[in-house]
């Protein structure tokens, strides 16, 4: 989901919008542009393939570039692979680039994010979920009025004030270019004739059909094709083309295409049905192959597809990646379900992607895990597809949950806590004999929670994990609820409990030999509480080992919070200059990784390393870029006295240096940055001058310089803290 974040973003059965050049609509692409300056909610509609996605995509990325009222932002939402009307929202944060990890809504936290924003969002492909779009789009528009929506379907969505722009198929002459434009594409290139002309009327100038019938010319001359298209639609229509629906059209022109492909083809454009989004040739190879087709011939059938413009090819940055459009991947589901073989594609797809996230699983703590992290996010449409096919089918169930489980470090460590936290519960609701699996969903249920500041759920589920891994006897069970629970004790400022609790936990994950990131993760927990007691250097020597072990096995994830430890650490050994840099490591790392939690806890930590080198206006503007990134965490720093120790420090010091009220505007001005502008101004990327921002009225007293160490910060469970 991901809008601006996904390539190749389509809908309705339309080319990819990055992936071919667009040719001709410069009409339309002026009056739409007109039309959504004068209407909040403009909606594009028109037959399938006649180009709605594509002309939605130019007159959004036009708007951003200076369009009326200048918006700022835009975010592009591909749902025609979103199949539950519940995750419409969750779809709509993630073509945002919004990560909340509380227990919020996602509608809620849409609310707040986009309020008081210019945005202009595109939601493509939605006709399968009109009620749930329309519902979403209702509310934004009431409560958002600097919003504005461009909507693009085959049906309008029904709501007042809509203003609809139907989209006509292309005219004789950009038909005959767009034509033109895909057999040079081919390496045949063909001349503006009488008989190309009459195949663009004959496929009504719907850019879809042009594409198929210029992805033959490889084979046939445009005298062929046309010979035989005529002949097709004869034979559907008993020669009445003139008054051919335009929809007929384009099913006649897939179906002629169809016709034309060799067995092999049709067999896998069948079978690639099943696919929700884009795939991988390995994942075409493993899902597609057997009962007639064979794995090793998969890839040339594969390129015959290509060839023909059924399957689109794109570079993400998972590597090399085939979708087939809405339209056709309909057509074959429909012949796959003739076929009486859609069963067993359907689980040979569950088996895929169970294996990939199994496997990505083990990845996670290893060099690849950018590369894991990346991946996962290419296959999360198939890997929901998986999830529902679990969730739905009878004995499935524990392999939802066993799926669930295995994809924690997306859910955690990706920035997915919340529809992690849906599909968990969601698996953990049914009945399963295998205890394993239910387990696993259990703790990991519990972690999900704890980040989410739901307390109450997070200890329920520990508590079920503990008593039944004890009954069933799971040592590895065991161990991971009660490294949860000292996490969970961790972060309400219980430190003797937590320590008690991450000590035993990590005796047990040694005695059964367990060995990944969550085994050092707990490491650094308990790091943490040795630095909330006082002692730094037992809480530096635990980290060094963390950060000595990932760096041997390739770790970033769980080395980023160990730096963070040892970034507090050097502070409080007057070492900022070395603060800071394991603080940027840090922070570059948790932001890659989508890491809101480990991206605010760092930037909260850089703004006191900043104040004591001499900056108070910077440090407050890095605390109020992080206020606004807490609530979309949950509870600001945990509701915690320990960990909101460093932030009263920072805002002392800087209060004292500014005063009140020229503190508060900095952090006002802070709280104006987004995420992404916030992270580049804290990590200082290009080693240039900080960007200007507006000036506050009056003076602002000049910054005290030199390393200060602040006063110790009393607890509200009394004492004093260290971190």
């Amino acid at each position: 989901m991901r809008g601006p974040h996904s390539p190749g973003s389509r809908a309705d059965g339309e080319p990819p919008v990055e992936l071919t050049s667009f040719v001709g609509r410069s009409a339309e692409v002026a009056e739409l542009t007109t039309a959504l300056g004068q209407a909040r909610l403009v909606t594009v509609t028109g037959v399938g393939g006649v180009g709605k996605s594509r002309l939605a995509a130019r007159v959004a990325a036009r708007w951003a570039c200076g369009g009326p009222a200048g918006a700022p932002g835009r975010g592009r939402v591909e749902l025609s692979a979103v199949r539950d009307p519940q995750f419409v929202e969750y779809a709509v944060v993630e073509a945002l680039g919004l990560t909340d990890h509380t227990t919020r809504l996602p509608r809620e936290a849409l609310l707040e994010h986009l309020a008081g924003r210019r945005v202009l969002l595109v939601l493509d492909g939605f006709e399968h979920l009109v009620a749930a779009c329309a519902d979403l789009t209702a509310e934004l528009l009431r409560e958002l009025p600097e919003l504005r929506v461009l909507a693009a379907g085959r049906r309008p969505l029904g709501l007042a004030g809509e203003r609809l722009f139907p989209l006509a198929p292309l005219g004789e002459d950009e038909a005959a270019e767009l034509f033109t434009d895909r057999a040079r594409a081919q390496g045949v290139p063909v001349a503006d004739g009488a008989e190309v002309r009459e195949l663009c009327r004959r496929l009504e100038g719907i850019p879809l059909a042009l594409e198929l019938a210029a992805g033959r010319l490889r084979a046939l001359s445009p005298a062929q094709l046309l010979r035989r298209l005529d002949d097709r639609f004869r034979l559907l229509t008993g020669g009445g083309r003139d008054v051919l629906p335009r929809h007929q059209t384009l099913r006649t022109a897939i179906g002629w295409s169809h016709e034309l492909c060799s067995p092999d083809e049709r067999l896998l454009w069948a079978r690639l049905s099943v696919f929700a989004h884009s795939f991988d040739l390995e994942a075409a190879e493993y899902v597609c192959s057997g009962d007639g087709l064979a794995a090793e011939d998969v890839l040339d059938v594969l390129s015959e597809l290509l060839a023909q413009s059924v399957v689109s090819r794109e570079e993400t940055p998972a590597g090399p990646r085939y979708r087939m459009l809405d339209t056709l991947r309909a057509y074959g589901a429909e012949w796959l379900g003739a076929t009486g073989d859609a069963g067993r594609l359907r689980r040979r797809h569950r088996d895929w992607y169970l294996g990939l996230a199994t496997l990505c699983e083990l990845d996670w703590f290893s060099p690849r895990q950018r590369e894991v992290a990346a991946r996962v996010e290419a296959e999360l449409p198939n890997l929901r597809t998986a999830l529902e096919f679990c969730l739905t089918e009878p004995e499935e169930a524990h392999l939802g949950q066993h799926l669930a489980g295995a994809l924690w470090f997306c859910w955690v460590g990706c920035g997915r806590l919340a529809e992690g936290r849906r599909w968990l519960e969601r698996g953990l609701e049914l009945e399963s004999e295998y205890e394993r699996s239910r387990l696993k969903a259990l703790w990991v249920l519990g972690y999900v929670a704890i980040l989410q500041g739901d307390t109450v759920a997070a200890l329920r589920a520990l508590r079920m994990c503990r008593e039944q891994a004890e009954r069933s006897a799971d040592p590895t069970a065991v161990a991971y609820a009660e490294h949860r629970t000292g996490c969970l004790a961790l972060v309400t400022d219980d430190m003797a409990r937590a320590e008690t609790l991450l000590r035993s936990a990590l005796d047990r994950y040694q005695e059964i030999g367990e060995l990944n990131s969550n085994v050092l993760m707990g490491q650094v927990e308990l790091a943490m509480t040795r630095a909330f007691q006082g002692d730094l250097p037992d809480a530096v020597r635990l980290c060094e080992d963390v950060r000595r072990v990932c760096e041997d096995h390739g770790e970033r994830w769980a080395r980023s919070y160990a730096l963070y430890v040892l970034a507090y650490a050097a502070w409080r050994g007057g070492d900022a200059v070395h603060a800071r840099e394991l603080l940027a490591d840090c922070l570059d790392n948790a932001h890659g990784f989508h890491d809101l939690l480990g991206t605010v806890l760092s930037i909260e930590l850089l703004a006191l390393v900043t104040v004591t080198q001499g900056d108070p206006v910077e440090a407050a503007v890095l605390q109020g870029a992080a206020g606004r990134m807490w609530p979309s965490v949950g509870l600001p720093l945990f509701g915690s006295a320990y960990y909101n120790a460093p932030h009263e420090q920072c805002e002392a010091m800087a209060r004292e240096a500014l005063g009140g009220e020229r503190y508060e505007e900095w952090v006002r001005r802070g709280a104006r940055l987004d995420r992404e502008t916030a992270v580049a101004r804290a990590l200082r990327r290009d080693g240039r001058p900080l960007p200007a921002l507006p000036a506050p009225r009056g003076p602002v007293p000049a910054a005290r310089s030199g390393q200060r160490e602040p006063a110790a910060s009393p607890t509200r469970k009394g004492g004093e803290t260290a971190g």
